[in-house]
């Protein structure tokens, strides 16, 4: 059997809130392969962003291990952990977090700049991402001059730039009218499809959650049902 690309035995998380714990993860145990699209869902306080908060290295858990292809995360130094999230995981949150000086092109070459690349080099990359997500057209545009939809777009492609193998995404459309929503949904798909980038997603979008692939159902900190579709519904992206 191939090693999963994540793979969380009895995590917690405990908070402290004015002197008190708050036990946010109660021991959560999950495998998420290589090429998956997976939805986390459940109630508010479920604890589905801390789960991914601590998959991306944002936060570290109380007790419990994550393995990401095969390495602890919970054991390495805050350099090595850096490392890792930069060469593995791609973050697309509800709030888009554009640098709003700057364009759609410099927001999408702004990973490959702190990488060291050339201004020119990363400007060729994140010209053809935009291309990618539809907004080959919109380059030069700020944040303030784009749609939500369109931003939403950015962030997406600034998450593709250094072809990391997971993109977790919390959220993403939380802020989008339903039809923006539904082509950012399909938009995931296709790249999925077309790079077998991991996707996990944290969403209360029910309509989007069913018709992913696999459904992972959180309830006071526990993973309460893990569901699968047998046939997974992807589709072309639609432009916003």
């Amino acid at each position: 059997m191939t090693q999963p690309l994540v793979s969380i035995v009895g995590l917690k998380k405990t908070f402290h809130h004015m002197g008190r714990p708050l036990e946010v993860l109660r021991g959560i145990d999950l495998k998420i392969d290589e090429a998956e699209v997976v939805a986390i869902v459940g109630p508010s306080g479920a604890g589905k962003s801390t789960l991914l908060h601590c998959i991306g290295t944002l936060d570290l858990p109380t007790t419990g291990q994550i393995l990401i292809a095969g390495q602890d995360i919970t054991q390495l130094s805050g350099a090595r952990l850096a490392g890792l999230r930069n060469r593995n995981i791609g973050f697309v949150f509800q709030f888009h977090h554009l640098l709003p000086e700057f364009t759609a092109l410099e927001n999408v070459q702004m990973p490959g700049l702190i990488q060291g690349q050339t201004r020119s080099e990363s400007a060729v990359r994140a010209r053809a991402l935009l291309e990618e997500v539809g907004l080959g057209t919109r380059a030069t545009h700020r944040p303030g001059e784009l749609s939500g939809g369109e931003q939403q777009r950015v962030a997406l492609a600034r998450a593709l730039f250094l072809e990391p193998p997971i993109i977790l995404a919390d959220e993403p459309t939380g802020n989008l009218d339903s039809a923006t929503s539904e082509a950012i949904h399909d938009l995931f798909f296709a790249i999925n499809k077309k790079r077998r980038t991991t996707i996990v997603v944290v969403t209360h979008n029910t309509a989007f959650a069913e018709r992913m692939p696999r459904m992972v159902c959180m309830r006071d900190g526990l993973v309460e049902k893990d569901l699968r579709r047998s046939e997974p519904h992807r589709e072309e992206p639609v432009q916003v």
